[in-house]
């Protein structure tokens, strides 16, 4: 299995534009379905700093996206976007939902990205110490392990993606799904069985959490956010959104991601 180790621009700026609307029209219904999932699951409302969100750039004639956040009683942030222009071969999409500190099961992120080329991520958070917390690392990632590692041999046509950036390498879990693929229908189904096994394990993973003592509830929150506000800001493919957007528009939409702008409160577990 190779490996990719470039920036997200050069992928976009070394391959031909190609419209992938039918793909990225796929994966729309993917992350909807998924989220639905989660919303079955949790009390969610629309947090209303990015109302205005819903619909932005101009979709009929170049770039465009959409960003909505939701929160809610055991939801601390769920963001559920899209940027990009289809047309021309570019668009980023993401799912990520951020648990309040009532428990410490692993937050759920993941993305899709077209440039044409497939890519795709999905993982699950930390929330603590894997090497100093064996218990934990045991009761989240260790099962993970095998079929991880059978992934990369299982699945030839799918190339681990390496970030440039090491804070961005550092943020992966040991058992992270990121790679670049081309997006074949086989290639498509492996994807989407993949995200959602991994939302449903997620949702038993709530199920079935033990609650975090009140007094613990603060720093793990604090912990929350300063992860979720570094991984926002730090991610080098945010300079995609600058040459779509400017950099204005750009900010704005990185800090609706962690939640900078949020007006419903964070949940106290």
């Amino acid at each position: 299995m190779s490996e990719t180790v470039r920036h997200v621009e050069q992928m976009v700026d070394e391959n031909p534009r190609t419209d992938v609307t039918e793909t990225f029209s796929e994966w729309q219904r993917l992350l909807a379905g998924l989220q639905a999932r989660i919303a079955g699951r949790f009390e969610l409302t629309r947090d209303p700093s990015t109302a205005d969100l819903d619909s932005y750039g101009g979709e009929a004639t170049g770039p465009s996206g959409r960003l909505a956040a939701y929160t809610g009683p055991e939801i601390d942030w769920l963001v559920h976007s899209w940027i990009g222009d289809p047309r021309t071969g570019f668009v980023n999409m993401h799912l990520t939902a951020w648990l309040g500190p009532q428990v410490r099961v692993p937050h759920l992120a993941s993305a899709l990205l077209l440039w044409p080329q497939g890519w795709f991520y999905v993982d699950a958070v930390p929330r603590g110490d894997l090497v100093g917390d064996g218990d934990y690392y045991d009761r989240y990632y260790a099962e993970a392990d095998e079929p991880w590692l059978a992934f990369k041999a299982d699945h030839p046509d799918f190339t681990w993606f390496t970030s440039r950036t090491g804070f961005i390498r550092t943020s992966l879990s040991p058992v992270a799904y990121c790679y670049s693929f081309p997006p074949t229908r086989p290639n498509l189904d492996t994807v989407a069985e993949l995200l959602t096994a991994k939302v449903d394990q997620w949702l038993g993973w709530v199920d079935a959490a033990e609650p975090v003592p009140d007094d613990e509830r603060a720093d793990l929150a604090a912990r929350d956010l300063r992860i979720r506000r570094n991984i926002a800001e730090r991610d080098p493919a945010n300079v995609m959104g600058e040459r779509m957007f400017g950099p204005e528009l750009t900010q704005r939409l990185v800090r609706a991601l962690w939640g900078g702008d949020r007006v419903l409160p964070r949940p106290v577990g």
